[in-house]
């Protein structure tokens, strides 16, 4: 496998033993992702150190995009600040990063309505096993390409906050 080493301004490559399915697990040396912000409406995440943008990236999000996720198979992308909990090298997309949807509100919505309110819910690559089904084909999660996830996978750690606005 070969392992791309980037930082703020130039990409270098960085040959290391393995699979030859190309590039996945990047290292990053530049600035801390202090957050991360997701603007649903213009389809556009932004990787941010304080008040400077690191990245910026086109995404897809799930197949009903309007409006705040409340329950399990809405097809909706939570709004609002949460962190990221944890990484998945092993996803059924290329690579993905969890958000910690849902959180205590989001539990007592859905349970106020006799619901569950879902959960999984990933910035994540494309399926690895299918092609991903046009504009917003998720089932709430956020879709960059295979290439973008591998920097995000990298940059951006657990602990991170994200906020999705609508």
């Amino acid at each position: 496998m070969k392992r791309r080493v980037f930082g703020l301004g130039a990409l270098s490559t960085l040959a290391v033993a393995g699979c030859s399915s190309g590039p996945k697990f990047l290292t990053y040396n530049g600035p801390e992702v202090t957050s991360v912000v997701v603007n649903k409406a213009d389809r556009r995440m932004f990787l941010l150190h304080n008040e400077d943008i690191l990245k910026a990236y086109n995404f897809h999000l799930g197949f009903a995009p309007e409006g705040h996720k409340q329950v399990r198979g809405d097809g909706k992308t939570p709004e609002g600040s949460y962190l990221i909990d944890r990484r998945n090298p092993r996803s059924a997309f290329h690579l993905s990063v969890g958000i910690s949807y849902p959180n205590a509100q989001d539990i007592a919505r859905a349970r106020a309505i006799g619901q569950n309110p879902g959960g999984d819910i990933f910035i994540h690559g494309q399926p690895n096993n299918e092609k991903a089904k046009g504009r917003d084909w998720t089932a709430g999660c956020i879709a960059v390409e295979n290439e973008e996830i591998e920097e995000i996978y990298a940059m951006v750690q657990i602990g991170t906050l994200i906020t999705l606005r609508a």
